[in-house]
């Protein structure tokens, strides 16, 4: 089912993405901070790459990182830390990889068994938001879509309903 990703620009320096998945809040979380789910999802295909290592202390002060890229060569890496975290319902981190690096604030709202997603990003400057922009339009919408096919297995795994 596709649950469509909407990609908007509140402001010059807001950008606000949304998505329903067909999943308990639980395990959409799951898929959001569990690294060896993590990895199974968070990059496109289509680009190439592959998530090489993931690392996440989920917790209020913990630290990620998430590298990527084609094998050894040009790794490029997301990384900062968990500023705050609410299981099932909420996580916001901070982007540290560059000054440009947003804070982003996640939240899950649980309906009838799915998931309503909110990604609200907040940049520094609109520069930085325009330069995230080029290319999140179709890399977000790819991403959430591998996170859907993986969305069905995990809800169908013994023990997750």
């Amino acid at each position: 089912m596709n649950n469509g990703t909407k990609v908007e620009r509140k402001s010059e320096h807001e950008l606000v993405i949304t998505r329903t998945f067909n999943a308990p809040a639980r395990i959409v979380f799951a898929a959001w901070t569990t690294p060896e789910l993590l990895k199974r999802w968070w990059v496109p295909k289509s680009s190439g790459m592959v998530l090489l290592s993931c690392e996440a202390d989920v917790r209020a002060g913990g630290r990620y990182r998430f590298e990527f890229g084609h094998g050894e060569s040009k790794r490029m890496a997301f990384f900062g830390k968990y500023v705050e975290v609410i299981p099932n319902a909420r996580l916001v981190w901070t982007n540290e990889e560059s000054d440009e690096g947003a804070i982003s604030t996640l939240t899950f709202e649980e309906k009838a068994g799915k998931t309503i997603l909110v990604l609200h990003e907040r940049y520094p400057s609109k520069e930085a938001l325009d330069r995230t922009m080029a290319g999140m339009e179709d890399g977000m919408p790819e991403s959430f879509a591998q996170l859907d096919e993986l969305l069905v297995i995990l809800d169908a795994s013994p023990g997750r309903s």
